[in-house]
């Protein structure tokens, strides 16, 4: 699914308009429909209904939206914001009169001065119409305040399109203390950048989006920086297996993870590479790892460093299609420094996660030494460590997009909505997974899986991507059965192959 920014989706509406034969009148019948459907599945027996409209289009939906919860017999209280009068866009003000023609006695006020707020509590159902995608400034003044108010009311808040105060794509200063707090955002058509930011998880609450019929055409000839990861996508991806085949049709992997106290990552890590399907695994560990590794992941083949307790040195054995590095093996100087030997003499993509981004953190020349196209895999704090401290997700996003660039490399970056920095600029968001997944080695296992599929012939973008949507529906599959608190990373690299198999039935 594309994301676009709030000017292409202006656009988008303009053409629908001017090459389809639709009037503004009936994308805005659309969405309020949509609002007005989401109203009613929320309703208990002492609930009650308020509605916040601008003066701009998004009030038009509101307003539209309480005209149609009227002809269902509802009784919703509506505040139309017209600050000094004649301010209502055109349409805004055909969807004012159209309320009042379908209830003259509908409790409607205009608000052209002074504003006497309402009571709201946590009977209400709140729709907020102030303010959508069309906001350039933060919210000041008497909108800020009253943004305060809808969002500590308790009320249920049902915002359309965006929360009133924020914006649809970046938000680098933004206060969130002072935008309306949605229960739920109904996006029109797309869900917005925005969205997906954690830093905007209090606003956006859950989100849900409406079709309005926007132009098929012109969606699909805008060119959109943002993705996110579909099923289709990954269906269309994933090859089948042929019926005549052997485990040298799917790669040789090999897995640098484990040190003395952390060989648990190594086969965590291991049991996700499996699970995904590699011809052939080694775990190339310290000595140390050798009872543990056969004893718990016998499917996987084990090369020694050349010390006991951590890695010393990483060699390949021989050509394998696809290394990993990172799970458990410390930060030594001994490893520190065996990384450091092997990215200045090895040109192939890697997948390079956890301790490996740490020891690059530590010793920031390593960078300039991992090959092109490698798939780096931090969480935020990794991220941090090797790029600098960021206090938003957003900021974090935005240097992701610099550096993928800069040094050649795809960046995925952990966390609720995955996300996949490529280095030609693109960024695909993953939005399978679920909280049980912050568990302990999660990380591993993914890390297993990318490199699995890296063995098996897709190109590192592709296996990133794939990576990240099979490991987070295992998520959702243990998590089915174990429930959000008892999910292991075990589970996980468990159901891997159950969710392969799902999406290629």
């Amino acid at each position: 699914m594309k994301i676009f920014t709030a000017e292409q989706i202006r656009e988008i509406e303009r053409k629908t308009i001017d090459n389809e034969g639709i009037s503004p009148l009936q994308l805005i019948e659309r969405m309020a429909e949509g609002v007005a459907v989401e109203v009613v599945s929320r309703l208990k027996a002492n609930s009650r209904i308020a509605v916040f409209a601008g003066p701009g289009n998004n009030g038009a939906d509101a307003l539209v939206a309480a005209a149609m919860l009227y002809e269902q017999g509802y009784k919703p209280e509506v505040f139309l914001f017209n600050i000094g009068g004649e301010k209502l866009s055109a349409d805004c003000r055909t969807c004012r009169d159209r309320l009042l023609q379908t209830a003259p006695d509908a409790d409607f006020t205009e608000v052209v001065k002074q504003f006497n707020r309402p009571h709201l509590d946590r009977n209400y159902i709140v729709i907020d119409g102030l303010f959508g995608i069309g906001l350039t400034e933060p919210l000041n003044g008497g909108f800020r305040e009253l943004a305060k108010f809808i969002s500590d009311s308790g009320a249920t808040v049902i915002s359309i399109d965006v929360p009133s105060g924020l914006f649809a794509d970046w938000n680098p200063n933004a206060v969130v203390r002072n935008m309306v707090h949605a229960t739920v955002t109904l996006g029109a058509q797309f869900p917005h950048l925005s969205f997906l930011m954690a830093d905007n998880a209090q606003v956006v609450g859950q989100w849900k989006t409406i079709d309005i019929g926007l132009s098929n055409t012109e969606i699909r000839k805008t060119p959109a920086p943002f993705y996110i990861i579909e099923r289709t996508d990954v269906r269309r991806l994933l090859k089948q297996r042929p019926e005549f085949c052997s485990k040298a049709d799917f790669g040789s992997a090999m897995l640098v993870a484990g040190s003395y106290g952390m060989m648990g990552a190594a086969i965590i890590s291991a049991r996700g590479a499996l699970r995904a399907g590699v011809g052939k695994l080694t775990v190339f560990s310290p000595r140390c790892g050798y009872e543990a590794v056969q004893s718990a992941v016998p499917e996987a083949m084990f090369a020694a460093s050349n010390a006991d307790l951590v890695i010393g040195e990483i060699h390949a054995s021989h050509p394998y299609n696809a290394i990993g590095i990172g799970p458990g093996i410390g930060t030594s100087d001994a490893t520190t420094n065996a990384l450091e030997k092997f990215l200045t003499v090895y040109d192939k993509p890697l997948v390079l996660d956890a301790d490996a981004l740490n020891c690059i953190a530590r010793r920031q020349t390593l960078l300039h030494h991992v090959p092109v196209h490698s798939v780096l895999t931090p969480h935020a704090g990794e991220f941090d460590r090797i790029f600098g401290q960021h206090t938003t997700s957003e900021a974090r996003l935005v240097k992701a997009i610099e550096m993928a660039r800069y040094h050649n490399v795809i960046i995925v970056l952990k966390g609720r909505y995955t996300t996949i920095v490529r280095p030609d600029g693109l960024v695909c968001f993953n939005a399978t997974g679920c909280p049980a997944m912050a568990t302990p080695g999660s990380g591993d296992v993914l890390t297993g899986v990318i490199t699995a599929l890296l063995a098996q012939g897709y190109y590192p973008e592709v296996a990133a991507l794939l990576g990240v949507y099979i490991h987070g529906l295992a998520g959702q599959l243990a998590a089915d059965t174990e429930g959000s608190y008892g999910v292991t990373a075990g589970d996980i690299a468990a159901n891997i192959g159950r969710a392969i198999k799902s999406l290629l039935s």
